[in-house]
C-alpha cells in the first residue's frame, strides 16, 4: 500500500524546507502543487494549457483541474510506494476529494507544524531576498556580513511584498479561515502528528522523523 505524507502548517513554518529533508528521510518523493504548476506550464503540457487559461483570466485554478495535475504526478513510477504532499490539500473540499480519489489504496498521515502567529510574523517580516540570486537573509537570525548586501553574491537585499508584516497578517487569516480546519479533518481519522515548528529547524527535522517513524511502525 502506497504511503502519503501530508505536511500542514502555516505560512512560514518551514514546510518547504522540511518537505525536502523528510522526503529524502524516508525515501519518498517530495511532490509540491506549486512545482506541478511551474512544470506542467514551463512543458506545454495539456494540463499545464487549462491552468494558463484560468492564471490569465484571473481565476482561481478548480480543484479537480489541480488533482488531475496531481494524480499525474503521483501515477509515475518514483510514486509507487507512496509520496509526501507540500502544498495541498489547503481547503477541506480540496482534502474531501483528495481523500475520495485516494480511497484505500493508500495509508495517509498527516503531520502539522504548529508555530504561534506571533513568531510567523517575525520569522518572515524579517526575510531579506537577494535580488540577484534570491539567496534569502534574515535580519535577526541569518543578518548580512555587510548591511543590504546579499553574502553569496553581492546582490542588494530587499523585503519582498509578501513579507511585508501587513501581507503576513492578511495570509495567517487566510490561512486561519481555510486550511487551519484541515486539522480537525485529519484529526477526526486518527491521522494527525503534531510537531512543535516553533523549534530550530534540525529540532524540527528529528521530532518529524519520530512521529513519521512511529507511524510507519504502527
Amino acid at each position: 500500500m502506497a504511503r502519503v505524507v501530508i505536511l500542514l502548517g502555516p505560512p512560514g513554518a518551514g514546510k518547504g524546507t522540511q518537505a525536502v529533508r523528510l522526503s529524502r528521510e524516508l525515501g519518498l518523493p517530495h511532490v509540491s502543487t506549486g512545482d506541478l504548476f511551474r512544470e506542467n506550464r514551463a512543458q506545454g503540457t495539456p494540463l499545464g494549457a487549462r491552468v494558463q487559461e484560468f492564471m490569465d483570466s484571473g481565476r482561481l485554478v478548480p480543484d479537480d483541474l489541480v488533482l488531475d495535475m496531481l494524480f499525474d504526478r503521483v501515477s509515475r513510477p518514483d510514486c509507487t510506494g507512496g509520496y509526501l504532499l507540500d502544498g495541498f490539500p489547503r481547503t477541506l473540499p480540496q482534502a474531501d476529494a483528495l481523500e475520495r480519489r485516494l480511497g484505500t489504496a493508500a495509508k495517509v498521515q498527516a503531520i502539522n507544524l504548529a508555530v504561534a502567529d506571533t513568531a510567523i510574523v517575525d520569522r518572515l517580516s524579517g526575510r531579506r531576498t537577494c535580488e540577484k540570486c534570491g539567496n534569502i537573509h534574515h535580519v535577526k537570525t541569518a543578518p548580512p556580513k555587510s548591511a543590504g548586501r546579499c553574502d553569496k553574491c553581492g546582490g542588494e537585499l530587499a523585503q519582498r511584498t509578501d513579507d511585508a508584516p501587513a501581507t503576513v497578517q492578511k495570509r495567517l487569516a487566510v490561512y486561519h479561515e481555510q486550511t487551519e480546519p484541515l486539522e480537525q479533518f485529519y484529526r477526526s481519522r486518527g491521522l494527525l502528528d503534531e510537531v512543535d515548528g516553533g523549534l530550530s529547524p534540525d529540532a524540527v527535522f528529528q521530532a518529524l522523523k519520530q512521529v513519521a517513524s512511529r507511524r510507519r511502525a504502527s
